[in-house]
């Protein structure tokens, strides 16, 4: 294999890399069922381990199909000092959080009782995709 090949190869390993490790942070909600429809599947039901993401990701329908794993961070609020159950969860982006959404990923119900409290109801969150 050529040197020239060589490089490309490590380059190329190394961007999958940095990119992978790239965490970002924000906050999540949850909503309730019934999940269908959705803005990215209509009727078809993609199971409970989804979300719905807000402006900050949704990339004018870029993030359908895109799948996060998320991690509680801590609390947004006094209600629940420590809502973080420190387990992390991956989920689908199957749906769009309008204007007004109050978190960076709206959690299905089942996804944020895996992570957090629901009684948090918003918490601060570690994002990978």
């Amino acid at each position: 294999m050529g040197i020239r090949m060589r490089i490309l190869m490590v380059l190329g390993m190394l961007a999958c890399l940095t990119s992978v490790a790239f965490a970002a942070e924000g906050t999540a909600t949850f909503y309730t069922p019934p999940y269908v429809p959705s803005s990215c599947y209509g009727y078809e039901n993609r199971g409970v381990m989804i979300a719905a993401a807000s402006d900050a990701i949704w990339g004018n329908r870029a993030a359908c199909g895109r799948r996060y794993r998320v991690r509680c961070l801590g609390p947004t609020n006094q209600g629940v000092p420590q809502p973080c159950r420190g387990n992390g969860v991956e989920v689908q982006i199957v749906d769009y959080c309008p204007p007004g959404c109050h978190g960076t990923i709206d959690l299905s119900q089942e996804a944020f009782s895996q992570i957090a409290d629901p009684n948090a109801g918003k918490i601060r969150i570690e994002y990978t995709q």
